[in-house]
């Protein structure tokens, strides 16, 4: 068993030198992949434009004499409260347009997009908000003001309910975000899951799946960090994601691995951070290790595996008194010439 191990740690120490030499010589693994976004019931709200814009016509909220235009609708009050607000619809045509509204749950594409249930699917803040009328006709030129309330139901659990006011016509649907939050406690957290290094086609990226375990929406931040055999093989700082993760939401993305090593083993740490102290890291494996660089450790184990045997077999042949074979043979045939000499002496 000794011998075994010493051939063992005798092909780990070959295999590291043979890493060490050929890494930094190795070209890298090019291009990246790509995050891709899945298609939804009605469309995908673009995070920064809650606004429904177009040409033929455009929804946002109500100025409601304020200063300055809103991005969104914001609501906040208690479980029972009835919260009103209200739409306006603008047709900068010269001919009247009829537009159709309704209230919609929103949620998080798999890619992240924020988008809005179609007719009929919504079970959450959708069916908490009643407008005034459902189909309005607007006149050339003109704007046209909708009112709608959100009563918020007594069971409504404390934290973010995020939805929409859906308008459609001319042959476009969009929605003008709802930010509705139910006053009571709140908790941000996430998990980072799932992770792996894989190869898309276009490149190498790092798969992960993120998950808002809180009630309240998050902007995430991630954090990429990779330690090879020999030293750090990726390191990119905490940056921004595109996306706002909804609370209960999960989405999966790919994180671009530009210049991955071609010969190592590395594990992959994402950490994802977000407001009010919400973290989490998950961890994967990578190892890059060429056909040329098998075919050669392959070799070594052979050969390893070779000696073990020779020494095996030859320890085998040790007698138990721990005589080699070949002495003993050369001890009996020298007894046997003792024995003749002192038989001829007898003799004379």
């Amino acid at each position: 068993m000794p011998s075994r191990t010493r051939a063992i740690r005798a092909i780990r120490a070959t295999c590291a030198a043979v890493l060490h030499v050929l890494a930094p010589t190795t070209a890298a693994a090019m291009l990246c992949a790509v995050v891709g976004l899945s298609s939804t019931p009605v469309a995908a709200l673009p995070v920064g434009v809650p606004a429904a814009l177009g040409s033929d016509w455009s929804a946002a909220p109500a100025s409601g004499g304020g200063s300055g235009e809103r991005p969104y609708f914001y609501l906040e009050g208690r479980p029972g409260a009835v919260l009103e607000d209200t739409v306006a619809v603008t047709n900068p045509g010269d001919r009247p347009r009829t537009v159709r509204l309704r209230g919609a749950d929103a949620y998080n594409t798999s890619g992240g997009a924020f988008a809005v249930r179609a007719p009929g699917r919504s079970t959450g803040t959708g069916t908490w908000i009643a407008l005034a009328d459902t189909e309005v006709e607007v006149p050339a030129r003109t704007r046209a003001e909708v009112p709608f309330t959100v009563t918020v139901p007594q069971d409504a659990v404390p934290g973010d309910h995020p939805g929409a006011v859906v308008v459609s016509g001319g042959g476009r649907e969009a929605g003008v975000r709802v930010h509705l939050r139910v006053n009571g406690p709140t908790l941000s957290a996430l998990s980072v899951e799932d992770v792996s290094v894989v190869e898309t086609g276009e490149g190498t990226g790092i798969r992960y799946a993120l998950v808002n375990r809180g009630n309240t929406a998050l902007r995430p931040r991630l954090a990429v960090r990779g330690d090879g055999l020999f030293g750090e093989v990726l390191r990119r700082e905490a940056r921004a994601l595109p996306l706002e993760l909804l609370p209960g939401q999960r989405v999966r993305l790919t994180e671009p691995w530009r210049d991955p090593p071609a010969l190592d083993a590395a594990e992959v740490t994402l950490t994802a951070t977000a407001e009010h102290g919400a973290r989490a890291s998950a961890t994967a494996s990578y190892a890059a290790f060429p056909w040329g660089v098998a075919a050669l450790s392959l070799l070594l184990v052979a050969t390893g595996a070779g000696a073990s045997v020779h020494a095996l077999r030859r320890r085998g042949r040790v007698n138990r008194e721990g005589e080699d074979p070949a002495e003993r043979s050369a001890q009996v045939q020298g007894s046997r010439g003792q024995l003749t000499e002192s038989a001829s002496g007898a003799a004379r």
